[in-house]
């Protein structure tokens, strides 16, 4: 029985080992994540991006803005047309 108690040890050893070098793996895989994020935003803060919530905040005042420059293009038409009725009417 002391034949089949070394093999077992070792085979715990070994698995052991495994388990430790994946454990190893998977913390140097988080900190390349934790770099390579670190890297892009620096990147993208030295180009200057613009983030996403301000992007859509300038486009929302800029399609309310060309709503209301369309309202104020009819409304001019309609006075236009009144008041060239009204002088054609003199």
């Amino acid at each position: 029985m002391t034949t089949n108690r070394a093999p077992n040890r070792l085979l715990d050893e070994f698995a052991r080992l495994v388990t430790d070098a994946a454990g190893a793996a998977q913390g140097v895989r988080r900190e390349m994540e934790t770099a390579v994020r670190a890297q892009g935003e620096r990147l993208l803060n030295q180009l200057d991006v613009v983030q996403r919530e301000e992007f859509d905040a300038v486009r929302d005042m800029a399609m309310k803005a060309r709503a209301e420059n369309e309202a104020l293009k009819k409304r001019v038409s309609e006075l236009e047309a009144k008041l060239a009725g009204s002088q054609g009417a003199e």
